[in-house]
């Protein structure tokens, strides 16, 4: 007697308990592969603006005008914003008479610090999800091997004399979850790694140039 070992009849042929975790993590896997791209999108615009607006920056550009220019375009990201949101705070300062310089300075540095962290939560947001997936997927593939093999050997138990044709396809459709677990997790680990690397390297970026922009105010606000 033949028996049909594809994968679809495998599927097909399986508990509920097993088609329900497989289902889970498919619709796991393709949340996990959008969010992937849409992140990757992300942190390459996050880079490619945060070099363009240094470029600008360092270019000897006055740094009113920039400052103007930003403005009225309106929804800057990035590196633009932290320099907009701490230029607007020192020209606010600055303005108000009799307030020290170390109050000007301070109160820059700490709009730009809550408008990076902002940004930065911005940028890394859904990688949480990613190292769950990466994390908890082969757990949910491995439950659905363990109920599919224990579904075989309670039917094994029902029969007088168990065969290898009998075993089979109920372990082979068990194995199927612990794989789709793992292809799930795999991309997603491989991700959220590269992802949180990129993240950090922009979030040094951005701290960096808030260094270099505190200093440069620190300079004129003393001259």
């Amino acid at each position: 007697m033949h028996t049909d070992m594809s994968i679809l009849s495998l599927v097909g042929g399986a508990s509920f308990m097993v088609q329900l975790v497989l289902f889970s993590l498919l619709l796991i896997s393709v949340i996990s592969w959008t969010m992937i791209f849409q992140k990757w999108i992300v942190i390459k615009k996050a880079r490619e603006e945060a070099n363009l607006f240094e470029r600008r920056f360092w270019s000897g550009a006055d740094l009113v005008d920039l400052y103007k220019a930003l403005a009225q375009r309106k929804g800057s990201q990035g590196m633009a914003s932290i320099f907009e949101s701490g230029f607007r705070e020192y020209a606010k300062l600055h303005k108000q008479p009799g307030i020290d310089s170390d109050a000007v300075l301070e109160g820059a540095q700490r709009a730009m610090r809550v408008t990076m962290n902002r940004e930065v939560d911005r940028i890394e947001a859904g990688l949480p999800f990613l190292a769950t997936v990466g994390s908890t997927s082969p757990y949910v593939g491995l439950f659905g091997t363990v109920w599919g093999i224990m579904n075989s050997f309670r039917a094994l138990g029902q029969v007088e004399q168990a065969t290898m044709a009998m075993v089979a396809p109920g372990i082979a459709e068990a194995l199927i979850a612990t794989a789709m677990g793992l292809f799930a997790a795999i991309p997603a680990v491989i991700a959220y790694n590269r992802f949180s690397y990129s993240v950090e390297r922009i979030e040094a970026q951005y701290d960096a140039f808030m260094e270099e922009f505190s200093n440069l105010l620190n300079r004129q606000v003393r001259s």
